[in-house]
């Protein structure tokens, strides 16, 4: 009940914009497509509060869109502490902390173990299905190289991939990366 309370406030957002959201919010809001996200649950995970399917979705469909509030290069660096910043472009960045933006419930899972991928277009981010996901499984995707070293890593990788992709580097592998 909870996840359709939440899936209805995020189309309203997105359709009409919010009174409590900033005039940034993600995405544009002046023309939106007629979007067939499909239906998904928040519910507890692997990782604690996961995204659920809640009908079938064929390889390549859209599952739903990351959304929130638009925080340019210097408003995001503010918030580095933030897990749910999403980067679009070298100076924008999506905030994803509000609770309606249900696509912040995905959680990472290495490569052998995922089922869905960010694709980002036109300063958007869309999730889509990699493979086919059945009707309660959980949908997941790889967060990325930095994101696992510096938030997953440190506390262990829970996702179900018999290989974890990313290792702990040495402080000074992670310095000179920078």
């Amino acid at each position: 009940m909870l996840s359709s309370i939440m899936l209805k406030k995020q189309s309203a957002i997105l359709k009409k914009g919010g009174k409590k959201v900033s005039k940034k919010l993600s995405p544009n809001t002046k023309k939106l497509p007629n979007h067939q996200f499909k239906l998904v649950k928040v519910k507890r995970g692997m990782a604690g509060l996961g995204l659920f399917a809640q009908e079938p979705i064929k390889k390549g469909e859209m599952i739903i869109e990351y959304v929130g509030n638009i925080l340019t290069q210097e408003e995001a660096d503010e918030k580095s502490s933030n897990q749910y910043l999403f980067e679009i472009s070298k100076n924008k960045t999506i905030d994803g902390y509000p609770r309606w933006n249900l696509a912040r419930y995905i959680n990472h899972a290495c490569r052998e173990a995922v089922n869905a991928e960010s694709d980002v277009k036109k300063g958007r981010v869309f999730i889509l299905a990699t493979k086919g996901i059945k009707e309660g499984d959980e949908i997941l995707y790889d967060y990325g190289e930095e994101f696992a070293l510096e938030h997953i890593l440190p506390y262990g990788c829970n996702c179900k991939a018999k290989k974890h992709e990313y290792k702990m580097k040495s402080a000074s592998e992670m310095k000179s990366k920078k």
